[in-house]
């Protein structure tokens, strides 16, 4: 009996030193299959721009090929859970962005958790927000907005990317600060906001300020305000918000690389070593600066902590606007 299970319990303890070393041998020949990174937002955003260009450069580094697959749908929660639910093998990842702190924040809970259920690699990218309003508004700045609101209390309308977007977020914040009233237009997505703001059908848009840096340039579009501390390189005559007295906004939309739970370290370091590289590289940096996007050097634990505090700064927001989901 003795002799039985001690061959059963060698059986097994040999089986586990083999699947153990064949994951062992798996990581460190990683990545030798295709890898798919998957957007969970239409093509042309930052999330888009920024895994199609180190998509293209790790394709010949790795000599693997990498798909690029646009999953946009439920404020980038469909796409984000097929690779919350995907093996953690690191070859189905996701290019998230801050929409899904602020939606998490917004619904109170989602069908996955963004701390728990998702394994940080890092922040590659940020890109500032405007608000801006049609070329023919007698608003013209923050002063101005504010002594509007004031002078026409519950006039005001303005579109955003969605409920719980960062677009929104913003708004939500200028509000709070100011004591601005305007009534939210729910758009799907920014391109529609913008449209509608341009055309004068919408008295403002909080938008990526990436989408409306030509339309100031023309003027068909007058900047509000910058979210970001310093300028933005694409609208470098548009003031920031703590220009004009804000200090506390200061605040981008961010790109972010993620992998199912418990993505082996091997493989984080391996994707966080080599997307620095890249993104060290001057022309990818001018190239995703004449795009919108600022690179940025990121790793796990600052993109932890990253969704950890916005998660508790927008939940607090979000509770004192009283904003409710769709």
């Amino acid at each position: 009996m003795l002799t039985k299970y001690l061959k059963n319990s060698l059986t097994f303890l040999l089986g586990v030193v083999c699947i153990t070393s064949m994951s062992a041998q798996a990581q460190s020949n990683y990545p030798n299959r295709p890898i798919k990174l998957l957007v969970p937002y239409a093509t042309g955003g930052g999330s888009d721009i920024l895994a199609r260009a180190i998509g293209a450069k790790l394709q010949v580094l790795w000599g693997q090929g990498i798909a690029i697959e646009n999953r946009p749908g439920a404020s980038g929660n469909i796409g984000t859970e097929t690779v919350v639910h995907s093996p953690n093998d690191g070859y189905t990842l996701v290019m998230q962005n801050s929409t899904m702190v602020g939606s998490a924040a917004v619904s109170g809970k989602l069908s996955y958790d963004p701390e728990k259920d998702l394994t940080p690699i890092m922040v590659l990218g940020l890109t500032p927000m405007s608000i801006v309003a049609s070329e023919s508004s007698k608003i013209k700045n923050l002063k101005d907005l504010i002594a509007f609101s004031k002078a026409n209390p519950d006039v005001l309308n303005y579109g955003s990317c969605g409920i719980g977007s960062p677009q929104h977020i913003l708004m939500e914040m200028v509000k709070f600060e100011t004591g601005v009233k305007a009534n939210h237009i729910v758009y799907k997505g920014c391109a529609p906001a913008v449209t509608d703001v341009v055309g004068g059908q919408t008295q403002l848009a909080v938008v990526s300020a990436n989408l409306v840096s030509q339309y100031v340039k023309t003027g068909r579009l007058q900047s509000i305000g910058i979210s970001t501390a310093k300028r933005y390189n694409l609208m470098p005559q548009s003031l920031t918000f703590s220009e004009q007295g804000l200090k506390s906004i200061d605040d981008s939309i961010w790109y972010a690389l993620m992998g199912p739970a418990n993505l082996p370290p091997e493989i984080v370091k391996k994707w966080q070593t080599e997307v620095t590289k890249i993104l060290a590289d001057p022309a990818v940096r001018e190239n995703l600066s004449n795009a919108g996007v600022e690179a940025y050097d990121g790793n796990p634990y600052d993109l932890g902590n990253l969704i950890k505090k916005d998660l508790a700064k927008f939940g607090k927001l979000v509770k004192s606007a009283n904003i409710k989901p769709e």
